[in-house]
């Protein structure tokens, strides 16, 4: 399988991040609200006072995901957590998606919201796209968090799952190979999971996503050296779909960057290891 491909693959695994939304006990969620971007509707949560902080989630994630970051942030900073184009709550226009798309898509929702700077902090597909938006509009970034982030090539792991998994047993497999600690991977979960896929819509989405990244080379290897932004790399030690030499790869790429790894925690450190998480990440943004 080529390059490309398996990086493809890996990152489909983070559909599995959608079941967070379900997760949440929606009164403590913060009032939704949507801006419109190219004429397409954005969904998004807004909170906190300070300088601005955009949370940026994976592929088939939605901005559900990130609210135990949101409520650790919010105190301290400006926090924006968003359903990026074609993805949870969000319009889905009928796009041959790209990385650019997105990093498009952010830059004309900060244009939006009168956000001049602000801190990004991607996982996984998220961190790729940040990566391309540090990339493309350095003045707009005042930090750069990647996440157990995409965004350059790499040998997968020892996870192999389903493109697109369309029955419980292939989600299963699949949320096994996000979490270290199996045991969360509960029948109830899973189906969950299932059922909020079907529900968000966002296949297609995935599907161009997938063949965007099989079809061209959009990888930022080659950019890596132009960031200048202060950056931590935050990486999940036991990581079964991007490893740890990936995240090596990036901090030594990034000038000055510096790399936290959080010990027996999988592809989503902001949801199996909050605490740690959050830890890392404050301590990083108040420096």
């Amino acid at each position: 399988m080529n390059t490309p491909l398996r990086c493809a693959v890996l990152l489909t695994t983070c559909l599995a991040c959608t079941t967070i939304a379900l997760s949440q006990n929606q009164a403590e969620l913060p009032p939704q609200k949507v801006a419109s971007v190219f004429g397409e509707n954005m969904h998004y949560f807004e909170g906190g006072h300070g300088s601005e902080v955009i949370l940026l989630h994976g592929l088939g994630a939605a901005k559900e995901i990130w609210m135990p970051t949101f409520a650790a942030l919010a105190p301290k900073y400006h926090v924006y957590t968003i359903d990026q184009i074609g993805f949870g709550q969000s319009d889905k226009p009928l796009l041959d998606y790209r990385i650019a798309t997105f990093s498009d898509f952010l830059y004309a929702f900060m244009q939006g919201q009168h956000i001049s700077r602000a801190t990004l902090i991607g996982n996984s597909l998220g961190g790729w796209i940040a990566i391309e938006f540090a990339a493309a509009h350095p003045e707009m970034v005042d930090k750069l968090v990647l996440v157990d982030s995409g965004g350059i090539p790499w040998q997968p792991g020892s996870a192999v799952v389903n493109l697109n998994p369309a029955s419980l047993g292939a989600t299963r497999m699949m949320l096994e190979s996000l979490f270290y600690d199996k045991k969360l991977v509960t029948d109830a979960f899973v189906e969950r999971v299932f059922l909020n896929r079907i529900r968000n819509n966002d296949g297609y989405t995935i599907q161009r996503i997938l063949a965007g990244i099989t079809a061209e080379n959009q990888f930022e290897d080659k950019k890596l050296s132009s960031i200048h932004a202060p950056t931590l790399v935050l990486w999940g030690s036991n990581d079964e779909l991007i490893p740890l030499t990936s995240a090596e790869k990036l901090r030594d790429g990034i000038h000055g960057a510096t790399m936290v790894v959080i010990e027996q925690c999988g592809h989503i450190p902001e949801i199996e290891k909050p605490a740690e998480f959050n830890k890392a990440l404050l301590e990083f943004l108040g420096k």
